[in-house]
């Protein structure tokens, strides 16, 4: 399927110093499914409505405040490879080109409900993540925002003393709070507010009940919940076992599943790309690859890594969080660890990853990696 039969014409062009207040009135007016930014004429991004519709960003900010550089999109390219781009750019909508002019626009939506038909195939267990991070419900908003920042996530499932699911907390509900204390209180200084919401238990603010999903549904049924509900991920419980957590499924795990693919060679998909600096794509799937060459019975299906910018600099390199996810013959596997510069955190996460790998179930490491792989973990 060409990217073309899904794009639309349903956007608007403003320019990069254009004020967000003017922005906001004219989304709210013709309602576009995405915004794109010019520069001098030129493309230079895009606005997500859900980073639009979120922000609390002073409307006198320039667009390129909330503007990310999501890759332009040949109208003829196919959708797996749509699918990656949008992945890998960490975005949900991408400009589609023919030639140099401006055809329309494609959002994650439009892919998720063009292949719908076809997620039958895939259950939630061949995608969901299994390493999820959660909160407790008597735990403290600050605690929460800093754990969503800290992994670059958009939720955190909330559980009660004895692990049981309590509820959901999303980017989406700290956002819809404080537009709440706004509007009841207005604006001025409301620093002692803020400090006080830092302080309020996450239970005040999340959402319950969850919409959740199994290990063994589908992934149609999942994303048709995701649709249905217009939210960006599910909480996923092991079958029977709905006051559990298992781990969390999101539209971007499904987008990163159409990207999969039946070739030999081992699908290496790096989210945030741009962040590489001393190291190539090429470098770091051919690291992966070393390491998963060294277990017996273990094939890997696909790599994916992400990388995470922190505002901590270190003679002017920034700090930045790896995370390595290999689905593999015997499950998933992770790690993941931090690092200033991509290939840095990249090497601490991939040593992680190695530990780790170690514990899964029935692999184990060729002969002549195993004195190696000892000394590495302090057993001699």
């Amino acid at each position: 399927m060409d990217i073309e039969d899904i794009a639309v014409p349903e956007f608007v062009e403003v320019a990069s110093d254009e004020r967000l207040g003017k922005i906001r009135a004219l989304f709210e007016r013709e309602n576009p499914k995405g915004i794109i930014v010019t520069e001098d004429g030129e493309y230079a991004g895009v606005i997500g409505e859900r980073d639009l519709v979120r922000s609390r960003v002073d409307d006198d900010t320039k667009a390129t405040a909330l503007m990310k550089s999501a890759p332009r999109v040949s109208r003829h390219e196919d959708v797996r490879e749509v699918a990656r781009v949008l992945v890998e750019g960490n975005v949900k909508v991408a400009p589609v080109y023919e030639g140099e002019r401006l055809y329309g626009i494609v959002t994650a939506d439009a892919i998720l409900e063009a292949v719908l038909e076809n997620l039958d195939a895939l259950d939630v267990e061949d995608i969901y993540t299994a390493d999820v991070v959660s909160i407790g419900e008597d735990g403290g908003v600050g605690q929460a925002i800093n754990r969503l920042r800290e992994h670059g996530i958009s939720r955190l499932p909330v559980v009660n003393g004895d692990g049981s699911l309590a509820g959901v907390l999303t980017t989406h509900d700290i956002v819809e709070f404080v537009v709440r204390e706004d509007d009841r209180q207005g604006r001025g200084d409301r620093r002692g507010d803020l400090d006080r919401m830092l302080d309020l238990p996450v239970y005040d603010m999340m959402s319950s009940p969850v919409l959740t999903t199994t290990r063994d549904s589908s992934v149609r049924e999942a994303v048709e919940r995701m649709l249905d509900n217009d939210v960006n991920g599910l909480v996923v419980t092991p079958p029977g076992e709905d006051g559990l957590v298992a781990g969390v499924v999101t539209k971007t795990d499904v987008l990163r599943a159409l990207t999969f693919t039946e070739e030999e060679a081992m699908d290496v998909q790096i989210t945030n790309v741009d962040l590489l600096d001393t190291i190539s794509r090429e470098e770091v799937r051919e690291a992966i690859g070393q390491v998963s060459e060294k277990y017996q019975e273990m094939h890997v299906m696909h790599a994916h890594v992400r990388f995470h910018e922190h505002k901590e600099k270190l003679r002017g390199t920034p700090l930045i969080q790896a995370q390595i996810r290999l689905r593999t013959s015997h499950g998933q596997v992770a790690g993941s660890g931090e690092g200033y510069g991509a290939e840095h955190a990249f090497h601490v996460a991939l040593d992680k990853l190695e530990r780790n790998v170690l514990e899964l179930k029935g692999v184990t490491a060729d002969e002549r990696y195993r004195g190696q792989l000892l000394r590495k973990l302090g057993d001699l």
